[in-house]
C-alpha cells in the first residue's frame, strides 16, 4: 500500500485517502498555444518504470494538492512537497540520487 505524507497538513495518508492527479511539473498551455503544444500537454506523459513525480490530492483530509516523488516499481517514496513548487526541492533530488546513482532530473521545457 502506498502511504504519503501530506505536506500541507502533515498527516500520513494511505492511497485510499488520496486521489491521483497525474504527472507533476507539466507546462500548461492556454489560449494562443499551437496545436502541437496543446497536443503535447494533453497526451504526452511520462510513464516511467522508476522515479516519477506525481500530483496527489488529500481528498479525505485537508483537500489540498501536493506533489510526490516516488519509485513506480518499488513504491518507495522519496518525499512530498507543496503543489506550488515548480521543481522538486534539492533535498528530495539528493535523496533520489543517493538511492539511484546516475539518476538525473528531467528538465521540463
Amino acid at each position: 500500500m502506498l502511504i504519503l505524507e501530506c505536506p500541507c497538513c502533515g498527516v500520513l495518508a494511505d492511497e485510499t485517502e488520496l486521489a491521483p492527479g497525474g504527472e507533476a511539473h507539466l507546462k500548461r498551455f492556454g489560449p494562443g498555444a499551437s496545436d502541437d503544444e496543446f497536443e503535447g500537454y494533453l497526451f504526452m506523459r511520462e510513464n516511467p518504470r522508476g522515479v516519477h513525480f506525481e500530483r496527489w490530492r488529500h481528498v479525505n483530509g485537508c483537500g489540498k494538492w501536493f506533489h510526490a516523488a516516488r519509485d513506480t516499481s518499488t513504491l518507495e517514496v522519496f518525499g512530498t512537497y507543496p503543489a506550488q513548487t515548480t521543481e522538486p526541492p534539492r533535498d528530495i533530488r539528493d535523496r533520489i540520487s543517493a538511492r539511484r546513482p546516475g539518476w538525473t532530473w528531467r528538465e521540463f521545457a
